[in-house]
């Protein structure tokens, strides 16, 4: 059995999610040799974001349930049917982990093998667990297709919404560059996974994207972990 989540054995009343936590590839596959310049970069996984939710864990003493997989294997931040849970391109050029290397009956092994694990875990966890709210980290490129992103951090929602204003007005009051529903937005399914297990179980669920440059910078990890925690234990 591969094991599709790293875990924080803590319960209390937040549970911290992390969908693109790592850029690791699980026992049984590798990067093929043309895709080897998609390591270290965004489209294999969300720099900084796994460091914010197991610091975030540890400060408040909570529980967190990260995907130890890269989201090229498949991204559990998508629906199953959804056209890029296995991404075909990025930057222009083609990802051979899902072009040359992926058929029909590959596609079936990792959503068997890799996506349904890995909600099953998040499922197990938040059925059995005490926590209200269901956070989810993610992390955006300080530069997308030209466009230079002076956001610092993005607050996503879709039903929670007096939860998302009042997390978003409290990061900015510390003076951070705020905004809700972006760079993505919340509504548009792009928190499906947290969306997902909040709605199955009757929790509420927020979602942030913190820029990747801030997002790997200890200091300013520091701030934003004292401000959540907080957020959320107060």
């Amino acid at each position: 059995m591969i094991d599709p989540v790293e875990k924080v054995d803590e319960d209390g009343p937040v549970l911290i999610t992390c969908e693109h936590a790592t850029q690791r590839m699980p026992p049984g596959w590798r990067w093929p040799d043309e895709d080897r310049w998609l390591e270290g970069t965004h489209w294999a996984f969300d720099l900084g974001a796994r460091e914010i939710a197991l610091e975030l864990a540890e400060a408040m003493r909570i529980g967190a349930v990260l995907s130890r997989w890269s989201r090229l294997i498949v991204d559990p931040n998508r629906p199953e049917d959804s056209p890029t849970l296995f991404r075909e391109r990025a930057e222009g050029r083609p990802v051979h982990l899902n072009t040359t290397h992926l058929d029909d009956e590959e596609r079936a092994r990792r959503i068997e093998k890799l996506l349904r694990p890995y909600h099953a875990e998040v499922d197990d966890r938040v059925r059995g667990s005490g926590a209200r709210t269901l956070f989810s980290v993610h992390s955006f490129t300080p530069e997308y297709e030209g466009e230079v992103r002076t956001l610092e951090v993005g607050v996503l929602y879709d039903l929670d919404e007096d939860l998302a204003r009042r997390l978003a007005q409290h990061l900015a009051d510390t003076g951070m560059r705020v905004a809700l529903n972006e760079p993505y937005s919340g509504a548009a399914g792009m928190m499906y996974s947290v969306d997902r297990h909040a709605r199955r179980h009757g929790r509420r669920c927020v979602e942030i994207e913190v820029r990747q440059d801030l997002a790997v910078d200890p200091v300013f990890r520091a701030r934003l972990v004292a401000r959540l925690a907080d957020f959320f234990g107060g």
